[in-house]
């Protein structure tokens, strides 16, 4: 399993709104392509220009087609990266 974390800062406040319905379509678009086993988009309550995408990917073969998929080439890159900052962070899980 692959498992991803991006943090997203929206630039302009004005763009939240857009950026919600961008990313709502982006996650409801990707939880049905092939090797995702979980996207989740997240809006934060305590600074409300802040977005986190946890997404969980079966290998790193169904993540690398992910990013040639409709989500992400015709909303994400597009539409959602040039209004926002990002900062992935790749993790493992940790299991007790």
């Amino acid at each position: 399993m692959v498992y991803v974390n991006v943090v997203l800062t929206v630039r302009e406040e004005a763009d939240i709104p857009l950026v919600i319905r961008l990313l709502a379509d982006q996650g409801r678009l990707s939880r049905l392509e092939p090797g995702c086993a979980r996207f989740e988009v997240y809006h934060s309550q305590s600074d409300r220009r802040v977005f986190l995408l946890n997404e969980h990917w079966e290998s790193q073969a169904a993540l690398d087609q992910h990013r040639k998929g409709l989500a992400y080439t015709t909303i994400y890159q597009p539409e959602v990266l040039p209004r926002v900052d990002r900062v992935p962070h790749p993790a493992d899980l940790v299991e007790g």
